[in-house]
């Protein structure tokens, strides 16, 4: 039985006031014969609209002003690809929703770069993305190919971000050999040599991302954090989606998949939840002072001053099964958190020496 679509894929919107001959292809007519064998993506395709457009080239996933998350593509882009091709665009687009990139998952917003970081953060996004996908139409960015032949596969945008800054500091420290600089091929331009070499043309060798993401900056940072929690919403309902189904995950390989299942999960951060309690658990102990005026009998009684401590029992595992890194981190915050509080420390391994317990407090 036909999966029924929870977003909009029978009657698609055209954007722009060009009119798009959306009759010669329809996205939304193959969406479910081309992931039929991908659980995963079909769940979160379902929950996706999809929007013909002659606004950009290629394709691209955008947040909407209401926080919704759209995919936008060109209908005479599509027409002509195979569905090897169709299906792994596809999927490139569910990637970047996945993996946050079209909400944030980037070191900065793409507001304050410039366009050469823009240019590289595309391309590392989207190496972190492809080597998953060889059906790719030419254009798209590919580890171990053309300019990036030198990269390794399967590893994070941060990594790739990281050899493409190289890439180009390797190719400035050429251009300032010498001689007469030579223009890049692909666009890029040459810099002029100073001692006895040629000047390099672009090392990126005008590589770009295929789809567009041009989009992605163009809501507020609340707008971007509701389709953040909307993210996680959805792509939680498509592992379990996928967990349940027969074929499984599909094409998403091992190392994503526990990428995928670890950004749902809720980490719980220990130091917010031990300041949170430590404040909790203070106790006010009052005394009188005339240095302090009373609300009830000003100028008649002392006002009253309040000391805010908590008294609060630590136990320490010291049976080795707690590292020296651990302990050096949680001692460090309770260290920050003696000027509030006043900690009696119980070690113990298999059994309570109370002997050797101590109070650790302010001064």
């Amino acid at each position: 039985m036909k999966e029924q679509p929870m977003a909009d894929e029978t009657n698609p919107e055209v954007t722009e006031t060009e009119e798009v001959d959306v009759s010669t292809f329809d996205l939304n007519i193959h969406v479910h014969r081309l992931l039929m064998d991908e659980p995963f993506f079909a769940a979160l395709s379902r929950r996706m609209d999809k929007r013909a457009t002659n606004a950009i080239p290629t394709a691209g996933v955008t947040v909407t002003e209401e926080g919704k998350l759209q995919m936008v593509y060109n209908p005479k882009f599509f027409a002509p690809l195979s569905d090897a091709a169709r299906k792994d665009i596809l999927k490139h687009e569910f990637y970047h929703i996945v993996f946050q990139h079209v909400t944030g998952g980037r070191f900065l917003s793409f507001r304050d770069m410039s366009q050469n970081e823009r240019k590289i953060h595309n391309i590392a996004m989207d190496l972190a993305i492809n080597g998953n996908l060889p059906n790719l139409p030419e254009g798209a960015c590919f580890p171990g190919q053309g300019p990036f032949e030198h990269m390794e596969p399967h590893k994070s945008a941060e990594h790739y971000l990281r050899e493409l800054r190289k890439m180009q500091k390797e190719g400035d420290d050429k251009g300032e050999g010498g001689g007469e600089g030579q223009p890049g091929e692909g666009g890029g331009e040459g810099q002029p040599g100073e001692g006895g070499g040629e000047g390099q043309g672009d090392p990126l060798d005008g590589m770009d991302s295929f789809d567009d993401h041009s989009g992605w900056d163009d809501v507020d940072e609340q707008t971007k954090q509701i389709a953040e929690e909307r993210i996680k919403e959805f792509v939680k309902d498509a592992v379990e989606e996928a967990n349940s189904s027969g074929r499984g995950w599909g094409s998403v390989p091992a190392d994503c998949r526990k990428e995928i299942i670890a950004s749902i999960s809720t980490k719980v951060d220990w130091r917010k939840v031990l300041r949170y309690f430590v404040k909790q658990s203070q106790k006010a102990n009052k005394r009188s002072t005339v240095r302090k005026i009373n609300k009830r009998y000003p100028y008649m009684h002392p006002g009253k001053k309040a000391t805010r401590t908590a008294k609060i029992a630590i136990a320490i595992d010291q049976s080795g099964s707690v590292s020296e890194d651990m302990l050096t981190a949680f001692f460090g915050e309770l260290n920050s958190l003696a000027k509030i509080a006043e900690f009696t420390v119980i070690p113990f391994d298999t059994r309570v020496e109370p002997d050797k317990n101590f109070v650790w407090k302010k001064g």
